[in-house]
């Protein structure tokens, strides 16, 4: 659940944080989260229960945990690249996020695989993938 979520629930969260199923400090303490350019608009085209995991995923990231789904994400020299992968109606979806950085975490890309055969990300999406992570360490190091 991302942070503007979150907001809109705020009842839930209240109500989750007094039963104890959520550690008021835990969410007091998450990282901030950061859309890097289509990310947000293009996870609002996948279908609402794709939405909820991929939510869901990026909110335990936020709190530095990870998804049961999570996984690092290959052609990543590192474990802070991790993807969500996530079938529904018959297609698959992916998220693709960084945990690299201290205080936050960055969606670099939300997709819908295309290609009938083969489970690797096409390359195409992964060069968009490695320039919205270089676009996210200037970002986190203040340059844009």
């Amino acid at each position: 659940m991302c942070h503007a979520y979150l907001k809109a629930k705020n009842y839930r969260l209240n109500t989750y944080t007094y039963i104890g199923i959520i550690n008021r400090k835990e969410v007091m303490s998450k990282r901030e989260l950061f859309w890097v350019a289509s990310a947000k608009k293009d996870l609002k085209m996948m279908p609402d229960d794709v939405q909820d995991i991929f939510g869901f995923a990026l909110y335990q990231a936020q709190l530095g945990q990870k998804h049961i789904q999570a996984k690092p994400m290959k052609g990543f020299s590192s474990a802070n690249v991790l993807e969500v992968i996530e079938n529904s109606e018959g297609n698959t979806y992916r998220a693709v996020y960084t945990v690299r950085y201290k205080n936050a975490v960055y969606v670099l890309h939300c997709l819908q695989k295309k290609s009938s055969s083969g489970i690797a990300t096409p390359k195409p999406d992964m060069r968009i993938i490695h320039e919205r992570l270089r676009s996210a360490e200037l970002h986190s190091m203040g340059v844009q």
